[in-house]
């Protein structure tokens, strides 16, 4: 895994979408990490040392994975980014097949009208 800066990372990010335009997936997690050693957070903690938490973003098209690491400062500018590449690139997804609603809600009432409750 390369941690790479926000600017070189979406730069890749765009081109693993590119890759993956004709087949292929592309997975992007974001997750909050302070990038410290739960040890070392421990310390600081009972020390009363601030912890500066960062956004971990990390992508992945199966063969190659990338991520990068953005603070709170630069979250707002990466995050509009991250925004346009992503609606850049939603042109190769399916449209679902949906029921017609009103065939749908006739067919429950053709069997009675008693549903099943959902299960929790």
């Amino acid at each position: 895994m390369v941690l790479l800066q926000p600017d070189p990372f979406l730069n890749e990010l765009t081109s693993m979408f590119e890759r993956s335009t004709e087949k292929g997936s592309v997975w992007v997690t974001l997750k909050r990490s302070s990038l410290k050693s739960k040890v070392k957070r421990n310390k600081m903690t009972t020390a009363g040392e601030a912890i500066e938490y960062r956004c971990l973003i990390r992508a992945t098209d199966g063969k190659k994975t990338i991520s990068t690491s953005v603070g709170a400062k630069d979250h707002q500018r990466f995050q509009a980014s991250y925004a346009t590449i992503l609606k850049a690139h939603m042109t190769a997804l399916k449209k679902r097949e949906r029921k017609d609603k009103k065939k749908g809600a006739e067919g429950d009432k053709k069997e009675g009208g008693v549903k099943k409750p959902k299960r929790v």
